[in-house]
């Protein structure tokens, strides 16, 4: 057991994480809990306080399949459908995980957890495998029971008590033992009632209703359960809430009273939404919640027929955000995606979202003029109202002033649609977009001879022809483009390594395998980033390799690539040996932020030799190890971190440096006594010398600044904490050309 939580220094996080697909809901007397994917939220339904809760305070990434509120023990139980407990204790907020379950030597496929029942201080967790008992005053399992025949595991679905039995409904009969029994773990003490697949089991009031997995409603008349009502759908939730008995179908819920009369009937048409799958439905007080897969939580009175309000927070449209990006004030982000081999089938109806003074905008899919399967989107950098999207399919989107205005495509521009297919089959596969410092904007067009694109401002198109550089260009796909400050494009391909061009001239080049064509470990390029030193990194599937000076263009008839080589105990080896890089970004201070597909995210320094951070799901907030994009603010210097499970934000020291000294700060001012962590001085140039010294003048801390922020720990030189007062901090060009003096207040 161990408790979660990520105060890590001064490291600080963020989550931007999707809670429309609702898995589960529970209750108290006043609050509503809430699961969706991978985040919890809560609302009161006296205060209206929402409350969320993520992998930010602790929770795992995983797919939740259950939750529970106990309001004696008031903690909240999440359980996963790979079979781990999560307890939320909702006095302080902590999250304790438990991991038993997952450890059990069984099928990892069996694990997932069904349904939590509390009875006398004890859960009882209905799983794909059987039945364990978790105690919530000690927070220990205790007995588990193989209630299938001869002991075999067996999926149960849900449990309740009733007359001094508990009920089992099971993939493999309905099955029901004496709760005060002491041996419940010998199965032969369990008896078969009914056989058959049963869905859910509830005790309401005097009466004991089952529904099996055909939707056909029973009551147990003391002996046996007998059938009486067929739903037109199966079931996909059933639970007793305050003498009512709720059964949702995908798009019906039923509320019946204790003596089974039907009182309410909600369809999903009277949503304000159309086409939503309900997933499960619950209520507090006169409150009816209903949780959708689509579009979050609903909610209505029960006695009478209200309007339906929607009750999520606010978030992207879904967790899987293939790729964003980000301005200084603004992120957008798409959900369109191809698989490994950039396949963009089956295609994608998504929409896009902006997120924008902490609230989210999301377009829908009936406003991008069918652009399918939309996978980068690039945000003007000489107009933060103007963005692209490209969509794998349908060509490039224009937005201006958030609302889609125009699709490129083969019939209005210079784009091109695949052509080995035949003439009447229409696929304009547009991915990697870049600005150049005119304004214009570049783009790659995959599996066409003239992959090349650029759209001028004056809205004119020119083409160039990558065939002659490339081995198939009619099979040849395109990751993204960076360009470098000789105006140098270097664009990342499928299956043909890194291609540079030089407009001027009309001259392309290529990077590939081979000691004599550019010494990288694979053709597969997933991205290129210049850095501030004017290297160029190159994430491959099979790892990363660097050319030294981007100016090797104009002299180098062959570019060749290394390897960064690191000394890791005391052996030699291969920065992000055999890795398969998803993104690289460099930030601020020209430290290289690299994301993988399977090992999460590397942090390291400007020449690659030290690894600063290496997050991943055990050590972070982060929900999944696999990672989509990476993107930063270059004024904030947020690190926005793009999983396949959502989306979470570092904010780190690293901002790109100033022109000048007129916009330096200084944060927290002044630093109060239960702060605890580090003063940032902000908006400084790159190379700037700080010295700090107290009133009287004597030096306590020096530094030069790597990128715009340099941070304090408000030690002497490491030492010792400085005591209460003012300090002085002089900050100075490299040059000496500018000074600046600022000050900063110590209260401890």
């Amino acid at each position: 057991m161990f408790q979660f939580g990520f105060a890590q220094g001064q490291l600080s996080w963020q989550g931007y994480f999707s809670y429309n697909e609702i898995k589960d809901i529970s209750e108290s007397s006043t609050t509503v809990y809430t699961a969706s994917e991978n985040a919890l939220f809560s609302k009161n339904s006296s205060t209206n306080i929402l409350k969320t809760t993520t992998t930010i305070d602790g929770l795992s990434g995983q797919t939740i399949s259950a939750v529970y509120h106990s309001q004696t023990f008031n903690k909240t139980i999440v359980g996963y459908e790979n079979g781990l407990v999560a307890v939320i204790n909702e006095t302080d907020g902590s999250v304790i995980k438990k991991v038993d379950i997952i450890n059990k030597q069984l099928p990892a496929s069996i694990k997932k957890i069904n349904h939590f029942l509390e009875n006398s201080g004890l859960l009882y967790v209905s799983c794909d495998f059987g039945i364990v008992q978790f105690n919530l005053s000690t927070l220990q399992f205790g007995d588990t029971y193989f209630i299938g025949d001869n002991g075999v595991e067996i999926s149960v679905k849900q449990t309740t008590i009733f007359n001094g039995f508990i009920f089992a409904a099971t993939s493999s009969g309905m099955r029901r033992a004496a709760i005060t029994n002491p041996n419940l773990i010998d199965f032969s003490q369990w008896t078969v009632v009914n056989s058959g697949d049963w869905y859910g089991v509830c005790a309401l009031d005097t009466e004991l209703i089952a529904i099996n997995s055909g939707g056909n409603i029973h009551r147990y008349n003391s002996n046996t359960f007998v059938g009486f009502l067929q739903l037109p759908q199966t079931a996909v939730d059933m639970r007793v809430v305050n003498h009512n008995l709720f059964v949702t179908t995908a798009n019906t819920i039923y509320v019946y009273n204790n003596q089974m009369v039907l009182n309410r009937q909600i369809v999903n048409t009277q949503l304000p939404e159309v086409n939503l799958n309900f997933s499960c439905a619950s209520a507090v007080g006169d409150m009816i919640y209903i949780g959708t897969k689509e579009k979050g939580l609903f909610s209505s009175t029960l006695s009478s027929v209200g309007t339906f309000e929607n009750s999520t927070p606010e978030g992207p449209v879904k967790n899987n955000i293939f790729s964003i990006d980000v301005s200084p004030n603004s992120l957008w982000a798409v959900y369109g995606d191809y698989d490994i081999y950039y396949n963009p089938y089956p295609l994608d109806s998504y929409g896009i979202s902006k997120f924008y003074n902490s609230k989210w905008l999301n377009i829908p899919y009936s406003e991008v003029y069918d652009a399918k399967s939309i996978t980068r989107v690039i945000v003007n950098p000489n107009n933060e109202k103007q963005v692209y999207a490209s969509s794998f399919f349908s060509g490039l989107l224009r937005i201006e002033n958030d609302i889609p205005n125009y699709l490129f495509n083969e019939k209005n521009s210079g784009l091109e649609t695949i052509t080995y297919e035949g003439p009447n089959y229409i696929d304009v596969r547009i991915n990697g977009t870049t600005f150049d410092k005119s304004g214009n904007l570049w783009v790659t067009n995959s599996r066409i001879k003239n992959g090349l694109k650029v759209l001028k401002t004056n809205g004119d198109w020119l083409r160039y022809d990558a065939s002659k550089i490339l081995n198939n260009a009619e099979s040849t796909s395109y990751a993204n483009i960076v360009i470098d400050k000789n105006n140098i494009k270097w664009i990342s391909t499928y299956n043909d390594g890194v291609i540079a061009f030089n407009e001027n001239g009309n001259v392309f080049k290529k990077i590939t395998t081979g000691t004599d064509a550019g010494n990288l470990p694979s053709v597969d390029v997933r991205s290129v980033a210049v850095d501030t030193k004017n290297q160029l990194w190159i994430g491959t599937t099979k790892g990363l390799r660097v050319l030294s000076n981007v100016g090797n263009f104009q002299t180098d008839s062959q570019l060749k690539t290394n390897p960064i080589i690191i000394i890791d105990d005391n052996l030699a080896q291969e920065l992000m040996y055999e890795q398969f890089i998803t993104s690289i970004v460099v930030d601020g201070a020209n430290n290289k932020w690299i994301g993988t597909v399977d090992s999460g995210i590397f942090m390291v320094s400007p020449n690659g030799q030290e690894t600063k951070y290496h997050f991943t799901i055990n050590n972070s907030p982060l929900p999944s190890n696999t990672i989509n994009d990476i993107k930063i603010n270059s004024l904030t210097g947020e690190v926005f971190i793009v999983t396949n499970k959502g989306m979470i934000s570092f904010k780190g020291i690293a901002t790109g440096s100033n022109e000048d000294l007129n916009n330096v700060y200084v944060y927290p001012n002044p630093v109060r006594p239960n702060y605890s962590g580090t003063v940032k001085v902000a908006g400084l140039i790159d190379k700037a010398n700080i010295k700090i010294t107290d009133i009287e003048g004597n030096l306590v801390h020096e530094t030069t600044s790597e990128g715009g922020t340099i941070e304090w720990d408000t030690t002497a030189f490491g030492k010792y904490k400085v005591a209460s007062g003012v300090y002085m901090i002089f900050i100075s060009a490299q040059d000496g050309s500018e000074t600046k003096v600022k000050k900063v207040m110590i209260i401890r």
